[in-house]
């Protein structure tokens, strides 16, 4: 996965052709309908929320991050699963250009909608091109769209102050329209050879050499 991000795959560098995705789902976004309007923010005042709320619903955000070109795609789902992330491969593998790609990988956490070989065989046999890459078990911070989603946790969903469901979906969807206007990749550090020292240093610790 390190390697992927530094354009590698297998000790060669990746081709013209070649692509990497990171994707992942954004669980149970509420639509918090605040029983007073929030007011604006006003000379030497704060914006101000409401602090009690209606429940409107929830939904969930799929999100694929293409870590070269900073290009976003996603869609909002009733529910997460097997089959609303291979609506999201859909979207993405069915667009240049990764319908015509040499390979896409995807790079990937071990959720349920997208866990282990058998999803991996799965994603394969409808789209021969893509690869699955599994980032290790509780190193969802691996993942690059994590950092995406960040952002949407900053900029669209904070404060949570929506009138219904849709207007939670129209305003995540038009920011992914406004945010590859000026997107760039992210400037990722943590390298193999970070990764390599890291695991030294855990090594050279007695605790750890006592649980191993």
């Amino acid at each position: 996965m390190l390697d992927l991000y530094a354009r590698e795959w297998e000790g060669r560098p990746l081709g013209k052709r070649d692509y990497v995705v990171s994707a992942d789902e954004k669980t149970s976004i509420q639509a918090r309908i605040r029983c007073h309007e929030s007011l604006a923010l006003a000379p030497r005042r704060e914006r101000r929320v409401e602090f009690e709320y209606e429940r409107g619903g929830a939904l969930q955000y799929l999100a694929a991050w293409d870590v070269h070109r900073a290009k976003v795609f996603g869609r909002c789902e009733a529910k997460t699963g097997i089959v609303p992330f291979g609506r999201l491969v859909d979207q993405v593998m069915s667009t240049e250009p990764y319908a015509s790609a040499r390979r896409v990988f995807w790079v990937v956490d071990n959720g349920s909608s997208h866990r282990g070989k058998k999803a991996a065989d799965r994603l394969r046999e409808r789209w021969p091109k893509l690869i699955l890459v599994h980032v290790p078990v509780h190193a969802s911070w691996l993942n690059q769209v994590e950092i995406y989603f960040s952002v949407i946790q900053r900029k669209v969903l904070t404060p949570n102050d929506f009138a219904d469901l849709g207007e939670v979906e129209e305003r995540l969807l038009a920011f992914e329209r406004r945010y590859e206007q000026s997107a760039a990749p992210f400037e990722w550090k943590f390298t193999r050879s970070d990764l390599a020292l890291l695991m030294k240093k855990l090594a050279d610790k007695p605790d750890y050499q006592a649980a191993a």
